[in-house]
């Protein structure tokens, strides 16, 4: 049916390709593009021989020179962005410059300011309308598959979402005393910032941390999770009827926690340059080079993620709840794909996302996030290619 464009070739983009191959009639050709050009030609030499043709390419996300020539020359339906989030807005610009569908999932960050916000990608949509292309925005777990439950809830279950606390567990367990289950810099810079919720219609802002609940995850068991702030929240806040408080949580463990915490205070986990020996590093950046892969973590890895959304609100009339999840083990994930269950649960919606926009599913000129379109054939395609969702409609709720 059609050609994508993947650039980015970490952990989360290992799973895009694996999925787009598994889906070889609608992703007729793709292509890998990174930095790293050997890092695309390992993961097409896994994979070659198929009925999905690969090609690979190196190229620097950074520089739209780059970028206009490369999609130019393959020529694909859709690009679909696995690079990192600072890389967004270029990516962007080449998509436009050559009027091709964007897809991603995460939003932009200036690579300078631990800051994360819709506001430069949403700047985009009259261009895109203008250009007769469609961005979507967030395609993967959360942000992503969290934006469809919410769709679908509201579709199908209420007439207004009052409340909804979206909650990110993984009890996967890797072995090492200290690592991250995606990009250590994007992780380690989302977890220490200020947490904050989204209150009728108003930011609160808390301390790193300071908002901790236990909750008793399907499957898992009890953990602790603490609250964050997560971009969904800035979309979902716009997107549902009725809607008074988003909150986002996410688990973490005790050891986790003490290590970043002593690298917090030691300066290492800073985004300001330094000189060391007559060359400007930033402390992060070097920290990141010195942890875990996480690409690497996925044979040692046990155990399982739940990442859902509990919402409460009304329908026609009378008070509800539901609360829809997905559980992913971590060694069933390394055995169909070679992933950790984190890289899968995004991997998998990121190829998802894709495959509505090139076969015409979901059809909008503009920039979008995943919320704004129609969820059914995307919970459809979820329980099809390895994420099925689960429905409780009598939950315990987030006090």
């Amino acid at each position: 049916m059609g050609k994508a464009l993947i650039i980015g070739c970490g952990g989360v983009a290992n799973v895009t390709i694996h999925k787009c191959c598994q889906n070889s009639d609608v992703f007729e050709e793709i292509m890998i593009a990174s930095r790293t050009k050997s890092k695309c030609d390992a993961v097409k030499a896994k994979l070659d021989g198929g009925k999905t043709k690969i090609h690979t390419a190196q190229v620097d996300a950074d520089k739209v020179e780059e970028l206009i020539p490369l999609i130019e020359s393959f020529g694909p339906d859709v690009v679909i962005n696995l690079a990192l989030p600072y890389q967004d807005l270029t990516i962007m610009d080449a998509c436009l410059a050559t009027k091709t569908h964007y897809i991603d999932t995460a939003n932009y960050e200036p690579l300078d300011t631990a800051k994360f916000e819709y506001k430069w990608q949403w700047d985009y949509h009259d261009r895109f309308k203008e250009a007769g292309i469609c961005a979507l925005l967030g395609s993967g777990f959360d942000p992503g598959v969290t934006g469809v439950f919410s769709a679908y809830a509201q579709k199908h279950y209420f007439d207004e979402i009052h409340y909804l606390d979206i909650l990110d567990c993984n009890a996967g367990d890797h072995g090492y005393p200290f690592a991250t289950n995606f990009n250590p810099e994007i992780n380690i810079r989302e977890v220490i910032a200020n947490g904050s919720y989204w209150e009728n219609g108003e930011w609160i802002e808390t301390e790193p941390m300071e908002i901790k609940k236990v909750y008793d995850f399907p499957q898992v068991g009890e953990k602790d999770m603490y609250l964050l702030h997560h971009e969904e929240l800035e979309s979902l806040g716009k997107n549902l009827n009725g809607i008074k408080r988003i909150r986002f949580f996410m688990t973490f463990g005790q050891s986790y926690l003490t290590h970043l915490k002593c690298l917090e205070n030691v300066g290492m986990t800073s985004i300001e340059p330094i000189e060391f020996n007559g060359q400007q590093i930033v402390p992060l950046q070097f920290l990141k080079a010195v942890l875990p892969d996480p690409a690497s973590l996925g044979p040692r890895t046990k155990g399982k993620t739940n990442i859902g959304c509990i919402f409460q609100g009304i329908k026609d009339g009378l008070e509800k709840t539901y609360y829809v999840y997905n559980v992913c083990d971590h060694e069933a994930c390394f055995a169909e794909v070679e992933s950790q269950a984190v890289s899968y649960t995004t991997g998998v919606p990121a190829m998802i996302g894709a495959m509505l926009i090139m076969n015409g599913t979901w059809k909008k000129e503009g920039v979008y996030n995943i919320e704004e379109f129609d969820p059914d054939p995307f919970m459809e395609a979820l329980n099809k290619w390895g994420l099925p969702w689960v429905e409780d409609f009598n939950p315990t709720l987030v006090d």
